[in-house]
């Protein structure tokens, strides 16, 4: 049995990593601030979960504030032993047009948490370090599919921005101290109790309530949609020792938006009333995981496919609805 530490363990993400390390018997410490930069109930949702679950146990925590940090890791290590076997830095500010709203509270909580992380991973003797890093910091410009190693200094939001930042703080903390980082590039992740500004979940809700399904742009753009439980499994995996990697975790099965609200037409039984918008300069055209690294150093594929995905989040959703219909998906 190991101890691992999650950060932003009522988020979408790392809810559902805690839920698989629980399951493999492992000790999970989480910390989450609990803010409310979207509808807090789905966090609540989450963590509940959490609590009930033998081996968890909850700090509320910013990992903005070193001091109230620096004092969990005092309290978790003992004998001489580093408090944690590993670090999941999971916890972020997220989201793309959000971030050209209010780029402060990206790069403090993206950069300025995990150089905190690191600080004390390298100061009580952490030696792995997972970071949660997203496909977005690819930008325009990259070929597809996308490679690790393509060109991403280029981002085109500060949320990317700010994860790319994290990316190169964490070679900075393993070229000093040998930390073993995995940073995992997260291709538009979705699923049951998701973030609800992301489009799956938003389109699920809109069609559901016959509310008007807002799309940016003509609907043609793509995107490489990967389930959570997916996500969640690859996360894992990359707790290995790995020395420094970055990794793509997706579908590698892109899916044009207009095909993914046909699907959820006809899992709901109700049809879409489309309002087109213009398009944001900060989203791409098509996004498109490469996982062949993935496959060779973690042994990982996505076993989940759209089709079966949607369901689970429609089921979810109707299985919710009381409260899930009024959620805020701006």
């Amino acid at each position: 049995m190991a101890r691992y530490l999650v950060t932003g363990a009522a988020g979408f993400i790392a809810s559902r990593v805690c839920e698989f390390l629980l399951d493999e018997k492992h000790a999970v410490v989480g910390i989450d601030d609990m803010n409310d930069a979207y509808d807090t109930r789905l966090k609540d949702y989450r963590l509940a979960r959490l609590k009930a679950r033998p081996g968890f146990v909850f700090h509320e925590a910013d990992i903005t504030r070193a001091d109230p940090l620096r004092a969990l890791f005092a309290e978790n290590a003992g004998g001489g032993a580093p408090p944690f076997d590993a670090a999941l830095n999971l916890a972020a500010r997220a989201g793309i047009r959000q971030s050209i709203e209010d780029p402060g509270a990206y790069f403090e909580t993206n950069v300025t948490g995990a150089l905190n992380l690191l600080e004390l991973c390298k100061d009580f003797g952490v030696m792995k370090f997972v970071l949660a890093s997203t496909s977005s910091a690819y930008g325009a410009d990259a070929p597809a599919p996308f490679l690790e190693d393509a060109p991403s200094d280029r981002p085109l939001s500060p949320y990317a921005a700010s994860k790319k930042a994290a990316e190169a703080l964490c070679y900075t903390y393993h070229h000093l101290y040998g930390i073993d980082v995995s940073v995992l590039r997260y291709f538009t992740v979705y699923g049951p109790a998701g973030r609800p500004d992301m489009s799956l979940f938003r389109f699920t809700q809109w069609i559901a309530e016959g509310k008007p399904v807002l799309v940016y742009g003509d609907g043609t753009q793509s995107r490489d949609f990967t389930y959570v439980d997916d996500i969640a499994r690859g996360t894992i995996a990359a707790i290995k020792p790995l020395s420094y990697e970055i990794i793509n975790l997706g579908s590698d099965e892109p899916v044009v938006l207009s095909d993914a609200i046909a699907r959820i037409e006809a899992l709901t039984e109700k049809k879409a009333r489309i309002r087109y918008e213009e398009s944001n300069p900060a989203d791409v055209k098509a996004t498109w995981a490469n996982i062949g690294k993935a496959e060779r150093l973690l042994g990982w594929r996505p076993q989940v496919r759209l089709a079966e995905g949607l369901a689970h989040l429609v089921e979810w959703y109707a299985a919710n609805r009381d409260w899930a219909k009024d959620i805020r998906t701006d």
